[in-house]
Formats: C-alpha cells, sequence, structure tokens
C-alpha cells in the first residue's frame, strides 16, 4: 500500500499472545500507514472489538484462555463483515480451513513472509471495499430515475447537454439550477456516466428530505456507539462515493451548520465520521442541484457566500417544461416507448388535437408530470394513437377572451339600464347619450 493514495486510514486489532511477534507486526503495518491495535488474548480483542471501530483482525488460533476458534465465533455474532485473517501454526492447517469455514476471510501460517501477509490483508479490504460498493450500486438500480436520458431539441436544451457534455470530461463542481420535475437528477446521472468516473458509485442525497442530525449521518457516517441506537458503525455516502460522485439535491435546504461541513469537503475533500476522530479522505466529485435562487439566498444571509462560489463552478440552468415546449413531441414519443413496453400495448404516438392540447397546457409539474399523464393515457386508451379523450384527465388550461370595445360597451349600458330600472330616458341622461343612442348600443 506504500505510495498508494491516502484512503481512510484502516484499523487492524492484532491479536496474539506473543509480544515480540505483536510489536512486530504493529510496527510493520503501521509503515504500511495503518492504524495498529493490539491484544494479548481473546477476551482483550472483544473489548477492543465492542470499543474500537476496526477494519480487519489478525487472529491467532493458540492462545492461552479463549482459543482463537472461540474468539472468531464472538466475532461473527458481533461484526459478521467484518474480515478476519487467521495465524496458525505449522501443522494445524485442519483448524485453519475449519475457520474459512466459520467465516474468516483467510489464513497464514507461522513462520510467513511479511510481504505474503500485507498481500492478504490488501485482498481482504478491496473485497470488502468491493462489496459496499456492489450494495450500493444494487441499491442505486431499485431507486432507477424514472427515465433514462436526456431528451430535447430546444436551442435551451441544446446548450444544457453542450455544456453539460464538456463538463463531465472535468471533475470540476457543477451545480443545476431548475424546477422540481425538470430532471436535475437525470442531467446529473449524464454527467456522471459520461465522466472518467462512469465506474465508481453515483450517490444520491435529497438534502430537503433528511433532518439535519440524520443528514450528517447519512453524509458522514457514524461510529458504534455515537448516538442511541448506533450499535454498529456506518458509513456515509461520501465514504460510499469513493472515486464517483455525490449528487446532492435540493442543496438550498441545507442548515448553516451543515453548510459548514460541505465546505470543508469541498475545501480538503476529507471529513470525519459522527462520533470519530479518524480523518476519512475521499476523492469525489460533487454535483449539486437547487429549485431555489441561491444569489438571493446568498444576499439575505440564509445560504454561506463562500459555500456558494465552490458550488457554483460550472452552473446549468435546466429550462422548465413550459419554455421547451417544442420538446414535446420527442419527449412524448420516448415516454411512449418507454411505458407502452412496460404495459404491454402498442401504442403509435399522439394525435394531432391531443397534441395540440398539450401545448396549450402550462405543466407547472414539467417533465415529472408529462411523465404521468402519458402512462395514465396509455392504460386508458383501447386505441394505438393517444386522443383527446385519452386525456380527459388532464386538466387543459382555460385561455382568457378579451372583450372588444362594442362588448364592454354593451355591457356598461345594461348595467346603467339594470340601475334605472329599465328607464330609458333617465339611462341615457347618466350615458349622456339621446335615447335613440342608447337604443343603437343596446
Amino acid at each position: 500500500m506504500k505510495g498508494g493514495k491516502a484512503l481512510p486510514i484502516f484499523r487492524i486489532l492484532v491479536v496474539d499472545d506473543e509480544e515480540s511477534l505483536r510489536e512486530m507486526l504493529k510496527e510493520f503495518l503501521e509503515g504500511e500507514g495503518m492504524l495498529v491495535e493490539l491484544a494479548q488474548n481473546g477476551r482483550e480483542a472483544l473489548e477492543k472489538l465492542r470499543s474500537l471501530s476496526l477494519d480487519l483482525i489478525l487472529l491467532d488460533l493458540r492462545m492461552p484462555g479463549m482459543s482463537g476458534i472461540e474468539v472468531l465465533q464472538e466475532i461473527k455474532k458481533e461484526e459478521p463483515e467484518l474480515p478476519v485473517v487467521v495465524i496458525t501454526a505449522y501443522g494445524s492447517v485442519d483448524n485453519a480451513v475449519e475457520t474459512l469455514k466459520m467465516g474468516a476471510f483467510d489464513f497464514i501460517t507461522k513462520p510467513f513472509k511479511l510481504e505474503e501477509l500485507l498481500n492478504i490483508i490488501s485482498r481482504a479490504l478491496e473485497v470488502e471495499r468491493l462489496k459496499r460498493e456492489n450494495q450500493y450500486l444494487l441499491e442505486e438500480m431499485r431507486d432507477k430515475f424514472y427515465f433514462e436520458g436526456v431528451v430535447g431539441q430546444s436551442p435551451r436544451m441544446k446548450e444544457v447537454m453542450r455544456v453539460a457534455s464538456l463538463v463531465a470530461k472535468t471533475d470540476a463542481t457543477v451545480l443545476i439550477y431548475g424546477e422540481s420535475g425538470t430532471g436535475k437528477e437525470l442531467l446529473a446521472r449524464s454527467i456522471h456516466h459520461q465522466s472518467n468516473r462512469r465506474s465508481k458509485p453515483f450517490v444520491v442525497v435529497n438534502c430537503g428530505a433528511i433532518t439535519e442530525t440524520l443528514l450528517e449521518s447519512e453524509l458522514f457516517g457514524h461510529e458504534k456507539g455515537a448516538f442511541t441506537g448506533a450499535q454498529t458503525r456506518k458509513l456515509g455516502k461520501f465514504e460510499l462515493a469513493d472515486e464517483g460522485t455525490v449528487f446532492l439535491d435540493e442543496i438550498g435546504e441545507m442548515s448553516p451548520a451543515m453548510q459548514v461541513k460541505i465546505l470543508r469537503v469541498l475545501q480538503e475533500r476529507n471529513f470525519e465520521r459522527v462520533g470519530g476522530t479518524d480523518v476519512i479522505q475521499v476523492d469525489v466529485r460533487i454535483i449539486a442541484a437547487t429549485n431555489r435562487d441561491l444569489r438571493k439566498e446568498v444576499r439575505e444571509g440564509k445560504f454561506r457566500e463562500d459555500l456558494y462560489y465552490r458550488l457554483n463552478v460550472v452552473p446549468i440552468d435546466l429550462p422548465p417544461l413550459r419554455e421547451r415546449k417544442e420538446d414535446l413531441p420527442l419527449l412524448c414519443d420516448f415516454l411512449i416507448e418507454k411505458h407502452a413496453r412496460k404495459l404491454h400495448k402498442k401504442i403509435k404516438g399522439v394525435s394531432s388535437q391531443a397534441m395540440r392540447l398539450l401545448k396549450k397546457y402550462n405543466w407547472p409539474g414539467n417533465i415529472r408530470e408529462l411523465d404521468n399523464v402519458i402512462e395514465r393515457a396509455i392504460i386508458l386508451t383501447e386505441d394505438e394513437i393517444i386522443g383527446v379523450e385519452d386525456l380527459h384527465i388532464f386538466e387543459a388550461p382555460k385561455e382568457h377572451r378579451w372583450k372588444s370595445l362594442k362588448e364592454l360597451e354593451k355591457d356598461y349600458v345594461e348595467e346603467v339600464l339594470e340601475y334605472t330600472g329599465g328607464d330609458i330616458e333617465k339611462a341615457a341622461h347618466i350615458l349622456e347619450l339621446s335615447p335613440e343612442e342608447l337604443e343603437k348600443l343596446r
């Protein structure tokens, strides 16, 4: 690991009753950049397991008091995912193989070469990292965004995609502005998947949907015992996204205290878990999004100016659907193909009358609302073309009709006549008209 990237500093517990071996392993592993804890017997090892956050345990099988097998059983009860490498004397290979069945990662027999031990430790730590990453990717696939590509040919969207394509090739921080439902997360995913980080996690955090206390734990993780209910150590989103991208949605909702912590990550690329003291180094790209005017929030003292400038390196403004209605035919085709396939229906498109109706609407819910409208229409239609009648649950806007001057004059005359009880002479006097002129206006 020498010369490698300074990722989280790994804490290893060495459990062996031979003091000379413990001290030798401590010196060697600390020289490789690790934190090393020592235990001379099983009971001491279990005490440290319960009080410390460990990344790996080196466990000797032959010890007085509790045997290594008994210690391993207790470790797997309390921390089943914690990797354990067993150290065994030559000639006890059968016992070592038994530990593999119990969940040990691997074993090494005495006497051993230090480089051989380091290789086993490195493999164990890398396997754990990959397991965490794969677990997150599976969760991400379950929460897949509602459609799979940025669609649009309007001038505004062409500019959005041009900027996104250019910034994707860099590690620059991006701040996406846009109303709810415009596809900010979708655009962020697109940037990630076009970047050199595409093979690493894309981790989403909705800053507006989580309380401040939970948000800190969600972002930075926590140590075992950090607060009531923290029974095990939890890795935060930044740690899970190492070498990938963190998408901070609705960052304008973040409290001033959390803004300070995010600023540190942007500046220093490190943080501490809640309840911990170890400084965790991470290599992540940050893409943030908001439906607020952060410049106004800065002026009003609601958002930190230094954080704003750190986030606003490359701003991208996603237009609302009402400002890109020329994209409606393309979007409808895309969404029809998506939902028709899922619903096993053959739908060829939208009628011209239905498209006119769609273009008249103001789309307060933006693309998310359009997605719902198209899915409902496909479910309800009995034809291969979506018609106006399939959009009957869709509230079309009422056009405002301006009255002509003649109509306004007539309305005014009728109001005056109503006031005079139909007395034409009196009404004409009020309007400064002759009775004949008044009759012509009726």
